[in-house]
Formats: structure tokens, sequence, C-alpha cells
């Protein structure tokens, strides 16, 4: 039976990439999008890949056996300043997609490294 305290909140989100790419990710989500990377416990340090803050959330990018991107479900990510975002992506080679306008909001998608679908909304 649902309670409305039984979900508070969004933790984390999860993305998957292939083994060994950690560096791949680090210089997309830190050096293209600006998070910061945060330390993984000990405890699942041995597994690969990283973790970053995404405001008062996390992002979590595991490895996966036999990764496959993901092409339809996706993370949005909200931006303060879509049009500088934009030219940060453009400055980097990160090809933008664009969408139809939301209601009260702007958003493109993008593709990290390893070809996972990202979306990039800032709310008027």
């Amino acid at each position: 039976m649902y309670t409305e305290t039984m979900i508070t909140g969004l933790d984390h989100i999860q993305l998957a990439m292939p083994a060994g790419e950690e560096a791949r990710a680090r210089a997309f989500f830190t050096g293209v999008l600006g998070m910061a990377e945060l330390a993984k416990p000990i405890s699942l340090a041995g597994r690969g890949g990283c973790w970053f803050a995404c405001g008062a959330q996390e992002l979590h990018v595991g490895v996966e056996a036999g990764f496959r991107p993901a092409k339809k479900a996706h993370p949005a990510f909200l931006v303060k300043d879509l049009a500088a975002v934009q030219a940060q992506l453009k400055a980097a080679n990160v090809e933008i997609y664009h969408q139809p306008r939301l209601p009260n909001a702007r958003r493109i998608f993008v593709e990290d490294p390893f070809g996972n679908r990202i979306e990039l909304i800032e709310r008027d």
C-alpha cells in the first residue's frame, strides 16, 4: 500500500559503460558537463566505473558486461543556461539533437561517449 513517505526523492541515476572506459567517462562528465567526480566506496571501487555529483543527486556510471547503450531511457539533467551549455558542447565536438520544446522548458539531447542518451533541460 502506498503512503506519502514511501518514496522521498531521487538518490542517483545509473548509466552503463564498457569496461576500462573510466577516463572517457571522466573527460565527458567532468570535462564537458562540469560534474564533480565523487569517490566510490572502497567496497565498490574494484568494480570499475565512476560516480559524479549532479546537484543533490548522483550519477553512477557503472561497468556492464555485454554493454549496450541506452537509446530511449535516459537521465534529464537540469541546467541553468542551456545556450551556454550548447556552446560548451559544440566546443567539445559533441553532437546535439534538438527535440520539440516542452511547456515551460527548452531541451536538447546528446550522447555520452558510450552512446547513452542524455537530456539537458532548462526550465523557464
